[in-house]
């Protein structure tokens, strides 16, 4: 099972002080053993997707010593449905892999169930979007210099082996992706230094500088980013609020004299400052939460056909965060992806226990909620037209 690899398995390695005191603040590594990663990925499920799918470059890219292979030596042109679109060639692909190159595969975790499931771990561990990469290499050689990425990342090595050097924080604390200054320089030695085998878990904070090599074997791992909020994330929102404020939208008094100008900037730094003491963190990030995305997911025929499922129906709650519900009268109201869902109130504990559980069964659930399994279906019924559980 890889849907509770972080949540449960990674936790129960690391301790209980991941999230609280090393996440994005120091190198974390664990063993979790080969057989807890195996399911997420094999050359057998690989080599399916590369041939199922029809990546194309950039998504799908080669790398080798720091720079980018030449997408024309390893792809051709070719037309599927009257359309051109790049082709990538196996043989042009074995070659460059024979020759060195590490082969990138982006978002992975949107072609590979168990990957996507647990991806969707990792974001209800750390309450943030995530997104997985793949890399695959043979030999010694390695497909990027010595850099640091601008989100946090949790590596699992699933095939082979691979050399890791972390140096720790450069010059900028904290550098972004939309930062203004990205020439901070690494720091001189390792604070961590070992081969990732297949099982290792390893955790490297944003703008930590690493160096990654092969060992002479194959080596395939994956890597789970992930961005957290930040300071400027908040910022931003506190922003988005001052559009209700009369005084902000008004024109600034440019004609008029320094004194006025001074006295207009003073009122605006003493609302600026009203309105994000009213805007807490506590608040902020349960917005944040409320509009955290769901999955893309499709619930045909179910959602078309209003068919009542029956007890041995399987059930699939679709937000990947818990939605915080609120009783309204004889209503409860969730918010999922930044939209209200109103529904009776029986629905509540069936709510809760979807939440809870994630997969079940319509039986099941009715059992485990206390509601009647006609109830129950009825609220399925209601929750797969409004995209909120999968039915099958």
């Amino acid at each position: 099972m890889t849907d509770r690899l972080f949540t449960e398995t990674l936790r129960a390695a690391v301790g209980e002080d991941l999230l609280s005191a090393r996440l994005s603040t120091d190198v974390v590594f664990a063993d979790l053993g080969a057989e807890a990663v195996r399911p997420l990925l094999t050359f057998e499920a690989l080599n399916d997707i590369l041939g199922r799918c029809a990546l194309e470059p950039p998504r799908l890219r080669l790398h080798r010593k720091g720079a980018p292979v030449p997408a024309s030596r390893y792809t051709e042109k070719g037309r599927t449905a009257g359309a051109e679109r790049t082709v990538i060639r196996p043989d042009g692909l074995y070659r460059e892999l024979r020759d060195g190159a590490s082969l990138v595969l982006d978002a992975i975790d949107r072609l590979h169930p168990p990957i996507r499931e647990a991806t969707d771990d990792l974001m209800r561990l750390v309450r943030e979007r995530a997104q997985v990469n793949l890399y695959l290499i043979w030999g010694d050689s390695h497909g990027f210099d010595t850099h640091w990425d601008d989100h946090d990342t949790f590596i699992i090595q699933v095939e082979g082996t691979k050399s890791w050097q972390v140096h720790g924080p450069g010059s900028r604390r904290h550098p972004m992706k939309v930062d203004s200054d990205h020439s901070h320089t690494a720091p001189e030695g390792t604070v961590w230094e070992g081969v990732l085998s297949p099982g290792h878990v390893l955790h490297v904070p944003r703008g930590w500088w690493h160096t990654v090599k092969g060992t002479g074997d194959v080596s395939m791992h994956l890597t789970f980013g992930f961005t957290r909020a930040t300071g400027i994330d908040w910022a931003r929102s506190v922003l988005q609020r001052l559009y209700d404020v009369d005084f902000f939208r008004a024109d600034l008094p440019r004609f008029s004299s320094a004194e006025e100008r001074r006295k207009h900037q003073h009122e605006l730094i003493r609302r600026l400052t009203d309105v994000a003491e009213q805007h807490d963190l506590d608040g902020f990030l349960a917005e944040h939460d409320s509009r955290f995305p769901r999955r893309q997911t499709f619930a045909l025929p179910w959602a078309v056909d209003g068919a009542s499922p029956q007890a041995d129906t399987r059930v699939e709650f679709v937000p990947i965060l818990a939605p915080p519900m609120e009783r309204e009268g004889d209503q409860v109201a969730v918010t999922v992806s930044g939209k209200r869902y109103r529904l009776p109130a029986a629905a509540e504990p069936v709510l809760t226990q979807l939440a809870r559980r994630r997969e079940t069964t319509a039986g099941e659930l009715a059992e485990d909620s206390g509601t009647p399994l006609e109830t129950t279906s009825a609220i399925l019924r209601a929750l797969v037209r409004h995209h909120l559980v999968l039915l099958g």
